[in-house]
C-alpha cells in the first residue's frame, strides 16, 4: 500500500496485523535505542563484581593475622580517622563485621551530601585497626564506586531522577515490542525462501525475529522485573502490593510492643535505605555511649540466629532500638532481621525470610536474579548473554531497516481506520489500561500518536497538492 495517504481498504485481519507491525516498528525505531543502552550497561553491570574485587583489593582484604580488636575499637578508629580527615560531622550509620578471616570490617557513616542508600565507608584492619579504603558504597549490595556509577548509569544515565525515565520507558515498551513480535512471527512467514533468502534484508529480518522469540521468555522477565523498582510504574506495584496485603515484611524498631513489625514497600529492593543521620547537637556524645555496646549487641544477634558472616549493625535513633539485619543476597538467600532493645538487648521484633509471603519471596529472588547476584557467575554469565542477545536482536532490526534505505512505515492511523469497530475499542482500551499502569509508557505513546498525526496532515497535504497539480494539467 501506498504510504502517500490513509487506506482503509484492507481486509480486518490484514489491517490489524499491519497495524501491530507498524507499532513493532515504531516501538523499535523510537525506543530501540533506549533499550539498547540499558542493555548494555546492565551487562556492563553483571561483569563487573570479580573486576570490582580486584580493584579495591587493598580496601576489602589484609594479610594481618590474629586476634581482632573489638568492634568498638574498629568503629572508634574510623571515627578518629574522620576527625583527622576533618570529616568529623558525618554520623556512623552501620557496620558490617569482617566476615572472615582476611577480610576488611566496614564501617559507614551518612550525611546529608550522599545520596539515597550512600554511605562513606572506611574499611578497618580487624587485626592493626588500620584504615585500609576509604570509599562511597551503594545498598544492600555495599557495591563499590565502579559498580555504583554502573548502576547509576543503567537506571539513570547520571542523570539523577529524571534519567530514571528513561530506564523505565526501555523497560516498559520491552515486553510490549517482545509480545507484539511473537504475535508476529507465529501469524507471518518463517523463513525467507527462494529468491527472497537471497536478498540480506530478509535474512536480517528472519535472524531479527527468530532470535527474539528465542530469547522471548528471558527478555520479558527482565522487562517487569525492572520494572518493579522504577520510578512512577514501581509505585504502581507498590500499591498493589499494599492494597493486597503482600507487603515484604520488616522489622520495626520502635520500642512500642505494638508496633512489633513493619511492612516495607518500598519497590524492588526495600532495603536499599541508609538510615538518616541524626540532626542532634549532642550527636558525638551519644555515638560515643551507643558504640559501647556494639560487641554485645553483635553477640545478642548472634544467639538469636543471625549468621555472623552476612551480619550488619545499624546504630538506633534516639528512643528505638538497634537493627540487625543479613544481607547475603546470594543463594540460599539470608535476608533475616531482628531488633534489639538497647536497655536489656532483647529480639523486640524479627522478620524471618522463611516466613516472608511467596510473592515476597518471588521479588527478592527476581531481582537478585536481575542484576546477577542469586547464583553467583552463572547468573551473569546468562545476564550477559541476554543483555547481548537484546543488542543483536536490536542490531538486525535496524540493519533490515537500513537495507529498506531507511523507509518509514505508513502512520499507524492508516491502518486503524481499516480496523473493525471492536477492534478499535480493544485497541484503545488496551492503550488506555496499559499507559496508566505504566506512565512512562503512556507518555511515550502520546508522543508516538502526535508524530503520527503530523506525518498523517503532512501526507494529506502533499496529497492535495499533487490532486491540485493534476487538475491544473
Amino acid at each position: 500500500m501506498s504510504s502517500s495517504r490513509l487506506s482503509t481498504s484492507q481486509p480486518p485481519t490484514s489491517a490489524a496485523r499491519t497495524f501491530l507491525s507498524t507499532l513493532h516498528f515504531y516501538i523499535g525505531l523510537l525506543v530501540g535505542p533506549f533499550i539498547f543502552v540499558a542493555a548494555f550497561t546492565g551487562l556492563m553491570y553483571a561483569l563487573t563484581p570479580q573486576l570490582e574485587q580486584w580493584l579495591y583489593a587493598d580496601a576489602l582484604y589484609t594479610n594481618s593475622e590474629g586476634e581482632p580488636k573489638s568492634l568498638v575499637e574498629q568503629a572508634t578508629a574510623a571515627q578518629r580517622y574522620l576527625a583527622e580527615e576533618q570529616h568529623a560531622e558525618l554520623s556512623l550509620s552501620s557496620i558490617r563485621p569482617a566476615p572472615g578471616s582476611g577480610d576488611t570490617t566496614r564501617v559507614m557513616f551518612a550525611n546529608a551530601q550522599y545520596g539515597p542508600s550512600e554511605n562513606r565507608t572506611v574499611f578497618i584492619d580487624p587485626q592493626t585497626l588500620a584504615v585500609k579504603g576509604d570509599l562511597t558504597t551503594y545498598g544492600t549490595s555495599g557495591a563499590l564506586p565502579l559498580r555504583m556509577t554502573l548502576d547509576y548509569l543503567h537506571r539513570g544515565l547520571l542523570l539523577g531522577d529524571w534519567g530514571r525515565y528513561y530506564s523505565e520507558t526501555a523497560a516498559s515498551w520491552l515486553w510490549v515490542m517482545v509480545v507484539g513480535g511473537i504475535v508476529l512471527w507465529a501469524t507471518g512467514p518463517r523463513k525467507p525462501k527462494g529468491a527472497a533468502a537471497a536478498h540480506k534484508g530478509s535474512r536480517r529480518r528472519w535472524l531479527h525475529a527468530t532470535l527474539g522469540v528465542t530469547l522471548s521468555l528471558g527478555v520479558v522477565f527482565f522487562s517487569l522485573t525492572g520494572m518493579s523498582w522504577s520510578q512512577a510504574a514501581g509505585a504502581h506495584i507498590t500499591q498493589w502490593r499494599t492494597s493486597v496485603g503482600w507487603g515484604t515484611p520488616a522489622v520495626s524498631t520502635s520500642l512500642d510492643p505494638h508496633h512489633a513489625v513493619a511492612m516495607h514497600h518500598h519497590g524492588g529492593d526495600p532495603s536499599n535505605r541508609t538510615l538518616s543521620p541524626h540532626p542532634d547537637p549532642m550527636l558525638a556524645m551519644r555515638e560515643k555511649g551507643t558504640l559501647q555496646q556494639l560487641d554485645r549487641v553483635a553477640e545478642a544477634a548472634r544467639a538469636a540466629g543471625i549468621d555472623p558472616s552476612v551480619m550488619e549493625i545499624r546504630t538506633p535513633k534516639p528512643g528505638a532500638a538497634w537493627s540487625v539485619r543479613e544481607y547475603q543476597r546470594k543463594w540460599p538467600t539470608k535476608v533475616d532481621a531482628i531488633a534489639l532493645d538497647p536497655a536489656t538487648l532483647k529480639v523486640t521484633s524479627r522478620a524471618e525470610f522463611a516466613s516472608f509471603p511467596l510473592l515476597a519471596k518471588l521479588i527478592r529472588w527476581t531481582v537478585d536474579f536481575h542484576v546477577g547476584i542469586l547464583f553467583g557467575w552463572p547468573n551473569q554469565l546468562l545476564v550477559a548473554l541476554m543483555a547481548v542477545g537484546l543488542m543483536t536482536i536490536i542490531g538486525y532490526g535496524y540493519a533490515a531497516w537500513w537495507a529498506r534505505k531507511f523507509k518509514l512505515a505508513p502512520p499507524l492511523l492508516s491502518y486503524w481506520v481499516a480496523l473493525s469497530h471492536p477492534a478499535k475499542v480493544v485497541w484503545a482500551a488496551l492503550a488506555l489500561m496499559v499507559g496508566w499502569a505504566f506512565p512512562a509508557l503512556g507518555a511515550s505513546l502520546a508522543v508516538f500518536l502526535c508524530i503520527d498525526l503530523v506525518r498523517c496532515a503532512v501526507i494529506a497535504a502533499n496529497g492535495r497538492s499533487d490532486a491540485d497539480q493534476q487538475s491544473l494539467a
